[in-house]
């Protein structure tokens, strides 16, 4: 196949965005959707590769995988060798269990399932997962399985009916993404029925010839239209924008008509000089290299990235990527490094088994806690109070001790259709009743709410659901119940006779999906003839408090505050989306100039990056709790 420098120039276009944009670098809000734009350009080159070994006579599954596995699989493994070194040398052991669990996802190309099941790509869990990007590398692999059958098996139909197949499965894809924005937002994000249309947006490209035979000046219109389509996305998406679904049109059609244009354009002009073909040919290392660069960075910090790590994780990565790239990828790319067939892909497939098989190593030792001999000890000491909270459900527990897991409170299951007001009653004051609805941002108050009871007027209820907000619209196909558990506070509301009804979530899961969802959720509880009080989001931190208060001693600091995570501005948002309902905003209440206690006399009030902890729940509901009677 004719080599196109402008394709490489493109690459450039696919990666900078994504690495300026987890460097910190501002505007570049939507970089994310450089990954989309590498995804149009892998479906048009391997389906450009496989359609031309067929008419050539040369297909052969055993030939493409070995090309597939010289690209990927040696600058892969370099990496995760580097990741995996500064991962042992860097993380506590709780982080170094949850990296060995991605080693083994990483080595069995399931990568995009395991961060879908355990993370989202903007959730504040995936700042600290060193090996998230590789979420995109395990699509691209899937679809290799699928591909060289597809291809082979319509070769030899027709022309048209080739297309027509491919429109087809573009269009169902496309279809299924646009449906799982509301109601499986995650599941949207990482797994390839729902990506696959946009690599088979350069599928059809590749099949249908591949390059317009325009004049300059219609194609140059065309590809400075494209490059506006892209750069749009860049500079104004952000991740509350519902992705991938339609907004994920615009830079994968710019992708395409810029890969259409080709070279016999002014953009096409462009990207094929030196440096952007230059930097399209690193990008692959460039995007293996910068992530974890980025994470380990964040950890070391405990923040985001300012303006000084931005161009620190920027230098760093390229430098990386260049040493990478002419030492690790181009040996074995083009083939330098002359292994015979069978030997290669032996050695790719026994590399990534190694890979798998010292992630479950990792795991079986708990994160290696022998690292850091002053860990448990110390985390055991801060942390007493912290164990009753994550206990198993057991229903003689005593009030106040546990979040009532299984009786009151949910995960993953119908349990909550067996949900009795007895045993959920946190209260047993005389006076109206009040039910705290939500999830698990919501049951972390409970034990905070049995400790100030002396103070609550009336009876209140605990009624919730991990990873549920309280919202009745909301669906998520990670929690398949959700909504049936929200409907169903509903009926709790009319047999108690809930007077109040007090909403508390982790509220930046609506972001991506639109704050007015709340709105009409409180506007139907008001029909009800509740009032309704809403708790905004509670502080969230980079990553674990025990974790925050190790390295500052390790330093010799003694802080017992540290930034959120949360924009400044985000409880002012949700108080407007709230409508008419009651506002308690945590982070106006406990934190100053953005800085959020995590130690209150000696104790840590969260048991992880935002979770209270028995003593904090006590603290800050007495503290602001709507329901609790102050004395002036």
């Amino acid at each position: 196949m004719k080599y196109r420098p402008e394709i490489d120039g493109l690459r450039t276009i696919a990666v900078l965005p994504v690495l300026f944009f987890h460097a910190g670098v501002a505007g570049f809000s939507g970089g994310f959707v450089g990954v989309d734009i590498f995804f149009v350009i892998s479906g048009f080159l391997i389906t450009r590769i496989l359609d031309d070994d067929l008419k050539n006579g040369r297909f052969s599954i055993l030939t493409f995988y070995e090309r597939r596995f010289r690209r990927i699989i040696p600058a892969l493994v370099f990496y995760i060798l580097l990741t995996a070194i500064a991962a042992y040398m860097l993380f506590l052991p709780p982080f170094f269990e949850d990296f060995a669990r991605s080693l083994v996802a990483v080595g069995t190309f399931t990568s995009n399932i395991y961060f879908w099941k355990f993370s989202g790509y903007f959730e504040n869990s995936a700042l600290l997962r060193p090996l998230l990007h590789t979420w995109s590398l395990a699509v691209e692999e899937q679809f290799y399985i699928f591909m060289p059958i597809a291809m082979w098996l319509l070769y030899k139909a027709n022309f048209r009916m080739r297309l027509w197949a491919f429109a087809l499965a573009l269009a169902l894809s496309l279809a299924l993404s646009i449906y799982a924005i509301d109601v499986a937002p995650t599941a949207n994000f990482f797994l390839l029925p729902t990506r696959s249309w946009e690599l088979l947006i350069g599928s059809l490209l590749a099949l249908w010839g591949g390059q317009s035979t325009l004049s300059y000046r219609t194609n140059s219109a065309v590809a400075i239209g494209a490059a506006i389509l892209i750069l749009y996305s860049v500079f104004a998406y952000t991740d509350a924008t519902p992705f991938p679904g339609l907004a994920a049109v615009l830079p994968c059609t710019g992708a395409a008509l810029i890969i259409y244009t080709g070279g016999r354009s002014v953009v096409g002009k462009i990207l094929a000089s030196g440096p952007f073909v230059f930097i399209g040919k690193i990008s692959y290392s460039l995007y293996l290299a910068h992530w974890p660069i980025t994470v380990f960075v964040r950890y070391v910090t405990l923040e985001e990235p300012n303006g000084l790590h931005a161009m620190g994780i920027i230098a760093a990565s390229l430098l990386l990527a260049i040493c990478s790239w002419r030492f690790v990828e181009t040996p074995f790319r083009l083939q330098t490094v002359s292994w015979p067939r069978r030997a290669l892909i032996g050695s790719a497939l026994a590399s990534m088994s190694i890979v798998s098989l010292f992630g479950y190593a990792g795991i079986a030792a708990h994160g290696l806690p022998q690292r850091f001999p002053g860990y448990a000890t110390k985390v055991e000491a801060r942390m007493l109070d912290v164990s009753a909270v994550v206990a198993s459900a057991d229903t003689t527990v005593q009030a106040g001790q546990t979040w009532r897991n299984g009786i009151c409170f949910f995960e993953d299951d119908d349990g909550f259709k067996k949900w009795r007001p007895e045993d959920c009653a946190l209260t047993t004051n005389t006076g109206d009743v009040a039910l705290l609805w939500g999830d698990s941002y919501a049951a972390h108050y409970a034990p905070g709410i049995v400790a100030n009871a002396a103070s609550i007027h009336g009876r209140v209820y605990e009624y919730t659901f991990a990873g549920c907000p309280p919202v009745l619209a909301y669906y998520s196909y990670a929690r398949p119940n959700c909504q049936a558990f929200n409907q169903k506070a509903l009926d709790i509301i009319r047999s108690l006779d809930v007077k109040t009804v007090v909403l508390s979530g982790r509220w930046v899961d609506l972001q991506r999906r639109g704050l007015d969802m709340l709105e009409d959720t409180v506007r139907q509880l008001q029909a009800e003839g509740v009032r309704v009080i809403v708790i905004g989001q509670s502080p969230m931190f980079v990553t674990n408090v025990d974790v925050i208060a190790f390295k500052k001693a390790a330093v010799g600091q003694k802080a017992a505050s540290w930034s959120t995570v949360i924009d400044h501005d985000f409880n002012q948002r949700l108080r407007a989306a709230a409508g008419g309902a009651d506002f308690v905003d945590p982070i106006a209440m406990d934190c100053a100039a953005g800085e959020c206690p995590y130690i209150d006399d000696g104790r840590m009030l969260y048991f992880d990056s935002g979770h209270l902890s028995n003593f904090g729940s006590a603290r800050v509901v007495e503290r602001y709790f709507p329901l609790v009677s102050r004395v002036n």
